[in-house]
């Protein structure tokens, strides 16, 4: 189990929740009912809600209203095994009749229907054709003598109450009446069907049929009814089965993103294609139209759940984030030093995590190891000190040296592309949270692989991310950050120049306007149906508050896209500027001053100092400022408050303001500002860029609270330095 904080009903809640990353035992130990499977054609054959079990398989052709004779595109004899199926998995209407035979001579074959596989005391074949008239996955083995002998074979067999066609290609899902999952995998059918002249539909024969193990998955986005899946591939022997799903180069671990919050239903996709272009590491994708069944009825237009995106996982395989492969036994150089992936994961890392020694407010935190899993001890100890002798060089006072600053521990190129993408975009979470990095076998630390986009281009309303101008980089959490890397970076003018450069060059090019809108049409084109089918299903266009989000109103899709394409040009425009990426590009040193001046002045002063006289006038006045507390937003037990800092008559360097609740009042979550509390008195202070305030200007912060019963807005105190 971890915590696992997230988003909810506009208030950071916290939910005590499973693991999102896989079963917390390995697939194939979970238990089943003791009962023996039977030939009851008529039940529905799941597997009575036990986790961790399923198994893949990549059969032949489908069934559609009568047995067919074609093939489908993926097929597999290893999958099928021994045992010959009379009719190849597929989705059926009412019935469907299935007889068995083998390869195996003399061999009796036993069967389940209940996804465990058979024993040597499982029902028989006896020649009578089997009758199934709801969702069965039908597994079989040869037995001679009393020993299973061969491969066993599985076929799946959906059934369905719906004939809706479709134009890109659909991914069923059918749980065997399971139920919703939860964060534990639980078994379910797998099948693709691509189009045919244009065409998808059910009734086809699948291109793609897998038995596999799915469980919710994500943080915010779990909060919703189109819901985000990991989906698991497996074999007839419980392990990972690779198979290349929607023509993805094949592997068994998947991510189902589906779009909700993003109405356009490009943002991800267009940050990881251009991210591929930019030579960052990125997952593949593809879009799909999704059904889901979770009940133990046929297929039918309910289980519609939209427009999907079908995601790689992040992994270190070889058709993934091919890295060297660390083996539990890999204790020593040079095979300890690669490859890793690690990530930041701001109050929702789960372990294993990496501490960090040194001052609070500059160590790091939630710093969770993604792979490898399991990391051992030796491994763990050698990551935590590479990463913290990073972490204390960026910190000292020569990071920035050439040779012996950070050049030398990181691949500056991707950290570079990273932040382009990062304030481009201005995801609502970046830099704090699928905030990934990997490290190669005496390799450099490198930013990426991209991950999680949804909350981007104008969507969120948190942390400023919805405007146009600012820097999302400076944006404060509490509780803190969990690091401050690219802050520190960007003190260094050598860095700050190259991504000035870097931008500069890619908006001649690759994210001048015109191509940000032809990657934009190239993704927009082949969605205009599904999209009009997903939002009849979801209906939100013109919802402005999803969850806790801001969302765009366009009461149309092609408006939604709209509105994220001018808010994109809006944003390039303004790093365009000479407050961002704009003005010339220079060349810093590449060395520090040898030595600091040392030598003193040689005489005095040969005059004396001027005197002055006092001041006949009343002398100018001091600091000050000025507090006023709003909220901008309440539901019951949460509630959303702004906080206006201005300043008074002179311009002040800094700021502090002071209150206290009346009524029990919690923050959950400040912006803008460092927030501490201590009872019910709260002290917020200046973030590093918004403490210097002209006379009469103003700057505000923000924070996310909880109350109970009454919520009387307190009064602010303002102390200006």
């Amino acid at each position: 189990m971890r915590r696992l904080v997230y988003y909810a009903v506009g208030i950071l809640a916290a939910a005590a929740i499973g693991a999102d990353l896989g079963p917390s035992s390995a697939p194939g130990t979970a238990t089943r009912p003791a009962s023996a499977a039977t030939g009851d054609s008529t039940a529905r054959t799941g597997p009575d809600g036990a986790a961790g079990t399923a198994a893949g398989i990549g059969t032949g052709a489908g069934v559609a209203d009568a047995a067919r004779a074609g093939g489908a595109d993926l097929t597999s004899a290893d999958l099928a095994g021994d045992i010959t199926f009379s009719v190849p998995s597929g989705t059926f209407v009412g019935e469907v009749s299935v007889s068995l035979g083998t390869t195996i001579p003399g061999a009796v074959i036993r069967y389940t229907t209940d996804g465990r596989p058979p024993t040597a005391s499982s029902p028989s074949y006896a020649g009578t054709p089997l009758r199934f008239t709801r969702t069965t996955q039908l597994r079989a083995q040869a037995y001679v003598d009393g020993t299973a002998t061969g491969a066993p074979g599985t076929a799946i067999y959906v059934a369905r109450a719906v004939e809706t066609s479709h134009d890109l290609p659909v991914l069923l899902l059918d749980a065997y009446g399971q139920g919703a999952p939860g964060r534990e995998y639980v078994d379910t059918a797998v099948m693709e069907f691509q189009p045919t002249t244009g065409t998808t539909s059910l009734a086809a024969s699948p291109s793609l049929v897998s038995r596999a193990g799915f469980h919710l998955r994500g943080n915010s986005s779990a909060m919703f009814p189109k819901v985000p899946y990991r989906l698991e591939l497996r074999d007839n022997t419980d392990d990972d089965l690779d198979l290349p799903l929607l023509g993805m180069p094949a592997d068994s671990d998947w991510v189902l993103r589906g779009p909700y919050t993003d109405k356009a239903l490009i943002r991800d996709a267009f940050v990881y294609g251009l991210g591929r272009d930019l030579g960052l590491h990125a997952p593949r994708f593809a879009f799909a139209e999704v059904y889901v069944n979770l009940d133990d009825q046929p297929v039918s237009a309910d289980d519609y759940q939209g427009v999907y995106l079908i995601v790689e996982t992040i992994k270190n395989s070889k058709n993934r984030l091919d890295l060297k492969q660390l083996d539990e036994d890999d204790v020593t150089l040079p095979k300890i030093t690669g490859g890793y992936i690690f990530k930041f994961e701001w109050m929702a890392a789960e372990e294993p995590t990496l501490p960090c020694t040194g001052p609070a407010q500059t160590c790091w935190n939630y710093l969770e190891v993604v792979d490898p899993d399991p990391l051992n001890s030796a491994q763990r100890e050698w990551l935590t000190q590479h990463i913290q002798q990073f972490h204390d060089m960026l910190h000292s006072p020569g990071f920035a040296d050439p040779v012996t600053g950070y050049p030398a521990w990181i691949d500056v190129d991707s950290f570079v592309n990273h932040m382009i993408i990062y304030e481009l975009s201005r995801e609502m979470d970046a830099y704090v949270r699928s905030a990934h990095f990997y490290k190669d076998r005496d390799g450099k630390i490198t930013a990426g692989p991209l991950w999680d986009y949804d909350l981007s281009f104008g969507v969120g309303g948190f942390f400023n991310n919805n405007q146009t101008s600012g820097w999302q980089y400076q944006q404060t959490r509490f509780p803190a950050s969990p690091n401050d890397w690219f802050q520190r970076l960007v003190q260094d003018p050598a860095f700050v120049n190259r991504v000035k450069a870097r931008w500069q060059q890619l908006r001649q090019g690759l994210l001048s306007n015109a191509q940000l809108q032809a990657r934009i049409d190239s993704l927009t084109a082949p969605l205009t149906a599904a999209a009009e089918r997903n939002f009849a299903k979801w209906p939100v266009l013109s919802t402005p508050i999803l969850g806790p989000f801001i969302t765009p109103t366009a009461a149309t899709w092609s408006g939604q896209v709209q509105y994220m394409r001018d808010w994109m040009f809006e944003r390039a425009a303004w790093l365009d500027s000479t407050a961002a990426w704009g003005g010339p590009t220079t060349t810093p040193p590449t060395t520090p001053p040898t030595t600091p001046p040392t030598t003193p002045p040689t005489t005095p002063p040969t005059t004396p100092p001027v005197t002055t006289t006092p001041p006949t006038t009343p002398p100018v006045p001091g600091p000050s400022c000025t507090a006023s507390y709003s909220i901008v937003n309440q539901w019951p037990g949460g509630f959303q408050a702004n906080v206006q800092v201005t300043a008074g008559s002179a311009a002040i360097n800094g700021w502090r303001v002071t209150w206290t609740f009346a009524n029990g009042q919690t923050i959950a979550q400040a912006w803008d500002a460092t927030v501490t509390t201590s009872g019910a008195t709260v002290t917020a202070t200046n973030a590093a860029y918004n403490g210097a305030l002209a006379a009469g200007a103003s700057t505000t912060f923000g924070f996310l609270g909880s109350w109970t019963g009454t919520n009387s807005p307190p009064t602010p105190t303002c102390t200006a330095s």
